[in-house]
């Protein structure tokens, strides 16, 4: 078999938002698959914000992107020729090879993935990373409780669309910030949230988190950071959590992300701020996607995600991340499978 890849590759490390000459498009020759190795034909790709971390050359809790190597990241794809006992032709997987068309993979680097629990993409959203980190996040160190009231920044987005669901069944009071209206609603509409503030339309975001908050803020999943973190930080209850996922405000500001200094307000609210990676729970990736698909079973959460059409428009779509164009979790469709099992 005789076939060639596309690949996106870093051309530059960017300096503030990445453009376009930050990637390079290429094409490699797919190696034939010895012993125990199976060739991959990507379907579904992910663009995830951390990916803007990975592009600087900076100590980091993963290493930077190599120049003029694929960028890697989730992928979903389908076995087109196997040379490996574990998977065969057709077979769907789930692996971290990047932003390419094709693969060539030991079986030890993919895994397969069942397609009765939910559409296939599901994996590189709810049922995924994004998905894991809500859950841990939010269960392990937000620890929220029956009536408490919970506060989301970011809250349309891959991750806190799902925090936002899972504070709801253990029945919290759940109020979700994000950049639209379009996105208010399908919070509150779609998702069952309580209260909605599109931080773009608030002139005063302090007072309106006091509406939207009235008994204060007992968790905070920060996704966010900057200004709207600041205002929360105003309504903190006695032994708040804080849970710190991400700080996209800041992830390509040229200069140094300055703020009000809030160790004392942590002080004098007994608050805990804790930040994390998924990676801290790689041990119990199994405990969550057993959750995660159970809830999904019972109608309990809703997956949505942001589907972009086509492999060029990689690039693209992950740009969009950082001008809000996204609901839910934003993956590229690249093809559709080819064998039927």
């Amino acid at each position: 078999m005789s076939q060639t890849s596309k690949q996106i590759r870093l051309a530059k490390r960017p300096t503030g938002m990445p453009e376009q000459d930050t990637f390079l498009f290429d094409e490699n020759e797919v190696k034939e698959p010895a012993e125990g190795e199976v060739v991959i034909r990507t379907l579904y790709l992910s663009v995830d914000p951390y990916m803007r971390g990975r592009m600087i050359d900076a100590p980091s809790y993963v290493p930077p992107f190599e120049l003029n190597q694929v960028i890697t990241g989730s992928v979903i794809g389908e076995v087109v020729q196997s040379n490996a006992t574990n998977l065969t032709e057709g077979d769907i997987v789930i692996g971290s090879y990047g932003w390419q068309t094709y693969y060539t993979a030991n079986e030890t680097e993919v895994r397969k993935i069942d397609q009765t629990i939910a559409p296939i993409s599901s994996y590189l959203s709810i049922l995924g990373m994004t998905g894991l980190t809500a859950y841990f996040g939010l269960l392990d160190l937000g620890e929220p409780t029956e009536g408490e009231t919970v506060v989301i920044t970011g809250a349309a987005g891959a991750v806190g669309s799902v925090v936002g669901q899972i504070a709801k069944i253990k029945g919290c009071h759940v109020v979700g910030i994000a950049g639209s209206d379009q996105k208010i609603n399908y919070l509150t509409e779609e998702l069952g949230f309580d209260e909605g503030i599109n931080y773009r339309n608030t002139d005063d975001m302090t007072a309106a988190i006091g509406r939207a908050c009235p008994n204060g803020v007992d968790v905070f999943f920060d996704n966010v950071g900057g200004d709207i973190a600041d205002a929360i930080m105003q309504h903190l209850n006695k032994y708040a959590r804080i849970p710190l996922c991400g700080a996209i405000s800041s992830y390509n500001l040229e200069g140094v992300d300055q703020g009000p200094r809030i160790q004392t307000q942590i002080i004098k609210k007994s608050a805990r701020m804790q930040g994390f990676t998924l990676g801290d729970f790689a041990n119990r990736f199994d405990e969550g996607t057993k959750a995660l698909a159970e809830w999904l079973r019972e109608g309990k959460l809703t997956d949505r995600v942001t589907v972009v059409e086509g492999f060029e428009q990689t690039p693209e779509a992950f740009l969009d991340l950082f001008r809000g164009k996204n609901i839910g979790k934003l993956i590229v469709k690249v093809a559709e499978p080819e064998v039927s099992k």
